[in-house]
């Protein structure tokens, strides 16, 4: 008999916990999982201005060893367990110029935040994953990790392009003892972030927003979609891969970027 799925209950029951969720792609992630009946942990450095109260905010910086230690504690203490990891912390606050602007300071940064903070808070929840023989990863990555930015970005890509080798190497390991491990590249996201910064660039360069996002779209050398990607598609995504419907799904990278990059 074919199963059947109901889309607005199918993870009922699965607690849920999706790191950088309180805006952008992180925020949308963490809404499509609560509207599919998870019980959603959120986490960040501080609280946003507006939360929904259905979601539960832990503060901690994810970028420390000591952060993680403490959303993994905070989490068993109060749901003493953990169904479903959205890796999606993320982000670059390295200067353009070039490798030679980068510090050291600027790649140990990097590195913690993209590629360190998941592993760390994979190593906290997964030792209860394996022996419930259940659990789903996903880790967030970049198309950065297969098309590098160098001006200024080259350190997150090469943190997000060590998370995507990890992910696919961690996923042979535990897939066999029940647990799914997969990785999700975005392109380009029109999150808040970006929209105010297409405002400004429109702003400094006596341009429109549209002409400034085209400019920005020119740079990522185009989007056969011809737009940016929506929070919502990407969270869409990953609702279907923690879902019991992609239950044969693993160890898979995948990219959601508009057709950005140009080679197979």
């Amino acid at each position: 008999m074919e199963q059947q799925f109901n889309f607005n209950s199918e993870l009922s029951g699965k607690i849920a916990l999706v790191t950088g969720g309180t805006k952008g792609a992180g925020k949308a992630i963490a809404e499509r999982l609560l509207d599919a009946g998870a019980t959603v942990i959120i986490t960040a450095r501080n609280a946003p201005d507006t939360l929904n109260p259905n979601l539960h905010f832990i503060s901690a910086d994810l970028s420390t060893p000591a952060g993680t230690q403490k959303v993994i504690a905070e989490v068993f203490a109060k749901y003493s367990k953990l169904d479903i990891l959205v890796n999606n912390l993320g982000g670059s606050e390295t200067l353009g110029g070039g490798f030679a602007m980068l510090t050291d300071e600027d790649w140990e940064k990097s590195l913690q935040t993209n590629l360190l903070a998941p592993v760390r808070l994979d190593k906290g929840f997964l030792p209860h994953m394996l022996a419930q023989k259940s659990g789903v990863i996903i880790h967030i990555a970049s198309i950065q990790g297969k098309l590098p930015l160098y001006e200024s970005t080259l350190p997150y890509a090469a943190a997000k392009a060590g998370l995507i080798n990890y992910s696919k190497g961690l996923s042979k390991e535990v897939a066999p003892k029940g647990v799914r491990v997969l990785t999700v590249s975005p392109g380009w996201v029109m999150t808040t972030a970006a929209t105010h910064m297409m405002e400004r660039i429109a702003q400094s360069a006596n341009s429109t927003v549209e002409e400034a996002t085209q400019s920005v779209m020119t740079a990522l050398g185009g989007i056969p979609m011809g737009r940016p990607a929506k929070p919502e598609e990407v969270a869409e995504l990953v609702g279907f891969l923690v879902s019991p419907r992609a239950s044969y799904l693993t160890g898979t990278e995948y990219v959601i970027d508009g057709g950005t990059i140009p080679t197979i």
